[in-house]
């Protein structure tokens, strides 16, 4: 069975030049998600597509940076793959798991998709402590409604039902009351 995963970084992004990508080589399931490729958590549809494909299946993506940006996931990913029985393939790349020089490959574009990661955390690194040195950046937006939190603890409720209540964890509740 030919199985495709496909992934963008937000949900602003497009999944169709993937989906056109990989229409053409009757893939018979497509897992999809909108999630940062930069770590392998919170990326449910990868999981559930590692799970499904079986022995004999071939996994199909459009680029490495699709399915991994760490040297680490992507190795863990290809074993796990590899394991199972599973075949790697790339449409946009000259990678598989098929042979030796198609791993090495795929081994070096997955320390090149690394590289652009970090380099462009350290690009935004820079820009913030440039920002910062000028005194225009104030750092993020204010999440928690610390007035929502003082009237419910006004109400009687504890740090627990308070955090339970507004979605956030019980430390930020505590960190906050003590303000």
């Amino acid at each position: 069975m030919k199985v495709a995963y496909l992934r963008v970084s937000s949900s602003s992004q497009s999944l169709e030049v993937q989906r056109e990508a990989v229409s053409k080589l009757n893939i018979q399931k497509i897992f999809e998600e909108k999630v940062s490729g930069t770590s392998t958590q919170g990326r449910d549809k990868l999981k559930e597509c590692l799970d499904f494909v079986r022995e004999g299946d071939e996994l199909v993506i459009t680029r490495i940076d699709r399915l991994a940006r760490s040297v680490l996931d992507l190795q863990l990913i290809v074993k796990e793959l590899n394991d199972k029985g599973v075949i790697l393939t790339a449409t946009e790349q000259p990678i598989s798991t098929k042979d030796a020089t198609s791993k090495c490959f795929l081994d070096m574009l997955g320390v090149f998709a690394e590289l652009e990661t970090n380099l462009r955390k350290e690009r935004q690194m820079e820009g913030i402590a440039k920002a910062k040195a000028k005194g225009v950046y104030k750092g993020g937006k204010k999440k928690i409604n610390v007035e929502e939190i003082i009237r419910l603890k006004a109400e009687g409720y504890g740090a627990t039902k308070i955090a339970k209540e507004l979605n956030i964890h019980r430390d930020s509740v505590y960190r906050l009351l003590k303000k």
